[in-house]
Order: C-alpha cells, then structure tokens, then sequence
C-alpha cells in the first residue's frame, strides 16, 4: 500500500516533499515489520512531475484505487503482452490503461473521476510519448490552442501534443514545458484573482459590489479553489435546475456559507447578481419580503412602504433575463421560516404563477432566472422549525464531515497548503468525529483549520480556544467525557493503529 501511495505522489509538485514522506511512513508503521522509505525514494518525490491541481488531492481514494485495479490486472497479463506495451507500443499501454475497466463499487460508480491518475501513468510509464499532463481537459486547450501545427484536428490528443511539441521544440528547445510562462499564456484562460480561504466556521470577506466574475473560471476552476470535486458542484447545478432551489445542511464550519456565495457567483457570472440575506429570530416577513418602515418626510416622522431583499432580488432578476440571478439565504432555520417567507411557499413551488402580495396589493411572481441556496445548520436545536412544506421545495445537499466529498477536504487541504509535519490534524478530527458519532450533527468540521501555512501552535490554539469550547457545549449532561477530546491524547491514539487494525495489519 505504501509503493501504490508513492507511485501516486511522483507527480503532484504542489505537495512538499515531507509530506509526501509522512503520509508514505504512516502506512509503513503499521506494519509488524520496521519498514522506512530508502533515502534514494524519497529523492525522488521532489519537486515532483506536474502542478496537479487540488482536485488531485481531494480525489486521491480514487486515484488510489485505480492504481491498485490497474497493478491487480496487469499481474494478471501475459509477460509477452506487458513487454510489448512497455518497450514497444505505448500506444497500446494507452488504450490498455484508459479502458481500464474498473470493477470496485466506489469506482464503478464514478468510473471519471480517476482519469488524472490513468493520465499520470502513461507519462510515468512513456514518459517521451506522453505530455506530464494528468488533466485532458488542459491537453484539448492546448491542442485547440496550437491547432494551426497539427495535420488532423480530428486525431488522438497525445498524438497531436507530440506534433504540437516537434513544431515548438525548433524555437524553445526540446526540454520546454506547456506550463513555461510564454507558452502557456498562449492556451490557459486567465485565472480568477484568489479569494481568501476560510480560517474558522463559514464566514467569509465579501467582494466589493458589482465586481465581475470572469467567466473562464468555470466549474473546473471554482472546484480546484474549493478542493472540492467538480462533479459535486455538477451536481447542485443539476438540482438548482430541476427545483430551482436547493439548502446546504450540515455542522457548522463545513463551508456550506463559502461554498453557496462562490457556487452564485460562479454560475451567475457577477457579485452583482447574488444576493445574501442572514435570517434570525427577529427576522420577519416585513423584512424579507415588504413593510412598512419608519421614515422622515418633510422633517416629520411618518412610514412607508420598502420592498426587502425577496423583491430586490426578483425585480433584479426581471430585468435581467438573459443572467441567472441568486438569492443566497444564511442560516435558513434561524428565522420563523413560515412567517418570513409568507407568499413565498406558493410560489417557490410555482414559478410563473402570480399573487397578491398582503401590502402593496400587487401581483407578483418569482422570474424563473432567480434560484435560491440556503444554508441550514443541523447542529442548531431550532432545526425543528423547519417544516415538511418547506422541505418539499427545496432540495438538500448534505455537507457532513463524514461523508462525501467533505471528509476528504482537510486532508486535500492540507496537502495543497500546509506546513509539513500537520497532516495528522486530519487524522485527530477522524478521531474526535468517531467519539461523536452518536450525535450526528455535532461533528467538527474543516473549517477550523483551513488556513494558510498552519502550525502546531495554530492547531493548539484553535482546538483550544474554538474547538474544545463547541465540544463542551455538546456534551452537556456528560462532562466527565470532555477529557477524552484533548488534543494529545487524540493525537496519540491517531498515531498508533487500535488493537484490531495492527491485528489486520499482522494478518
């Protein structure tokens, strides 16, 4: 298991080198034999082959995966047949590797998702064929790009690289890369400026108003700065289409916030056209969707008629017909969501259809280009005044730290951004998640330690001071259990396997 971890991190050269190595010796530890990574290996882990992405961190159980079905099977083949494909055609090792047919259930069923690992191994294997590329969305850019040099626009993407990199090598040598900055700013799309990650629970800075969103950043791109997979955010877009309306829930600091306002942005192409409400308890109808409001006219004290952001929103929409337009609601279920949203039950379910609003007395109906994401946290007690009418018009997108794809987000995390030596935080929050997994919404979440070059004393001192303090709260009525959750002791048991995995582990 260690050799097919090493084979998957020869290529990221985003990952630093001691990481690579700590993820390598802490499969090694648990075996019954003392086994270390020779010097010579570890080498050979730096800088690595290509700028992976973070998707290809996230998505590492995949990639994982195919590298065992791929070894499993090609044990299995002839050594004639494994001969040729290694020495004498890697064109039939790339047919042999991208029909692959995967047989796991896990892989099965998302059978897409490890194509950047098949596209690592052909470079790993023939690495003189095959570009070290590992996305073929990046491969077809650069062939369209540089079209002008390839005979058959119609032929194998590899095939065309090769003929794209024989015209190139004349003038840029025969070692460049698509990725040296002079070429490859002739095939990439400009990238979005960054926006800062989270650092704890899912509050974010805002973008000024009115600041576009470039439109090359794409799904892809939104995914890779997520470390969330694509076909996730794929996946809400699908549900925003059927329903128009979908609510994230989950524990706090699972990024349900960030992800909504980044997902609006992404799909409506412009800040401009999302719009962020945060409800709670004193939140009313009156400011959601119109009411009256104190006023000042002519000096004198008086009330009039305003329209909140429900209205806002749509009459934005409205006049915008060829732009998606988003309302994003925060903490869905801190409000009296049935008296807030008034009309708004009808006519979420009925798009098109018009009623009379209870103030002005107009007609009013929601345009079919404005959708709605809420958020929704489960760990909250007022989660019962969610009503089974509400729930029947939303869709919902479960954001949990143990489960997909959520739980696999720190350690992408961490792998793209942190400092070496903090990749067992990961294993510590598994740990702390499992003692509370009789409560299913009380689970830690990411966020906590989403943050930039993250220490040792930052993890201290985020279990301590934000951590520690959520976790007491859950465990009223049994604070004999709160030793349990310190951060060395948790720490001690993630390094060593329990009983029944070194048992495993022997067998």
């Amino acid at each position: 298991m260690a050799e097919v971890l090493y084979v998957h991190l020869l290529f990221p050269d985003t990952i630093k080198v001691a990481t690579k190595q700590e993820g390598i010796e802490r499969i090694l530890r648990q075996s019954p034999k003392p086994e270390a990574v020779p010097p010579k290996r570890i080498a050979s882990l730096t800088p690595g082959l290509a700028n992976t992405g973070p998707g290809f961190n996230t998505n590492r159980p995949y990639h994982v995966g195919l590298i065992l079905e791929f070894a499993g099977k090609w044990k299995r083949l002839r050594p004639d047949e494994r001969l040729r494909m290694l020495d004498d055609d890697p064109w039939a090792f790339k047919s042999y590797v991208m029909n692959l047919r995967l047989e796991s259930a896990m892989l099965r069923d998302w059978p897409n998702t490890p194509r950047p690992q098949r596209c690592a191994l052909l470079h790993l294997v023939h690495p003189d064929t095959f570009e070290p590329i590992v996305s073929i969305d990046a491969k077809e850019q650069i062939a369209t790009a540089f079209e002008n040099l390839v005979e058959d626009p119609d032929e194998d993407v590899d095939r065309r690289l090769q003929e794209i990199r024989a015209a190139l090598s004349p003038t840029h040598g025969d070692a460049f890369s698509f990725y040296d900055s002079d070429i490859e700013c002739q095939w990439k799309p400009k990238p979005a400026p960054k926006r800062a990650k989270a650092s704890s629970g899912d509050e974010q800075p805002e973008r000024p108003d009115g600041d576009e969103a470039p439109e090359s950043t794409g799904l892809d791109g939104l995914a890779e700065s997520l470390c969330l997979p694509v076909r996730f955010l794929k996946e809400i877009k699908r549900l925003l289409a059927d329903k128009w309306q979908v609510i994230f829930q989950g524990p706090p600091g699972t990024g349900k916030t960030y992800v909504a306002q980044e997902l609006a942005e992404c799909l409506a192409g412009a800040s401009k056209r999302v719009t962020l409400v945060q409800l709670h308890p004193s939140y009313a109808y009156e400011d959601f969707v119109e009411g009256y409001r104190p006023a000042l006219k002519k000096g004198r004290p008086t009330f009039e008629l305003k329209s909140g952001p429900l209205l806002a929103a749509a009459e934005s929409a409205r006049s915008d017909p060829d732009h998606k337009h988003f309302l994003v609601i925060d903490e869905i279920n801190r409000g009296n969501v049935a008296k807030v949203f008034g009309e708004l039950y009808f006519l979420l379910e009925y798009r098109g259809r018009r009623m009379r609003l209870q103030y002005s007395d107009k007609q009013f109906s929601l345009p079919k280009n404005l959708y709605v994401i809420g958020t929704m946290n489960t760990a909250d007690r007022s989660i019962a005044l969610v009503d089974l009418a509400l729930r029947r018009r939303f869709h919902f997108v479960e954001f949990h730290p143990d489960e997909w794809p959520i739980k696999d987000l720190l350690r992408g995390w961490l792998a793209e951004n942190g400092t070496p030596g903090t990749m067992w935080v990961a294993d510590v929050v598994d740990r702390a998640n499992e003692l509370l997994r009789n409560d299913h919404h009380a689970a830690i979440g990411p966020s906590h330690f989403l943050k930039e070059d993250l220490s040792e004393a930052d993890i201290e001192r985020i279990w301590r001071h934000s951590v520690l303090p959520y976790i007491e709260e859950r465990l009223i009525g049994s604070p004999g259990r709160l030793p349990e959750f310190e951060l060395d002791r948790l720490r001690a048991k993630a390094a060593a396997p329990d009983e029944g995995e070194a048992d495993n582990a022997q067998q």
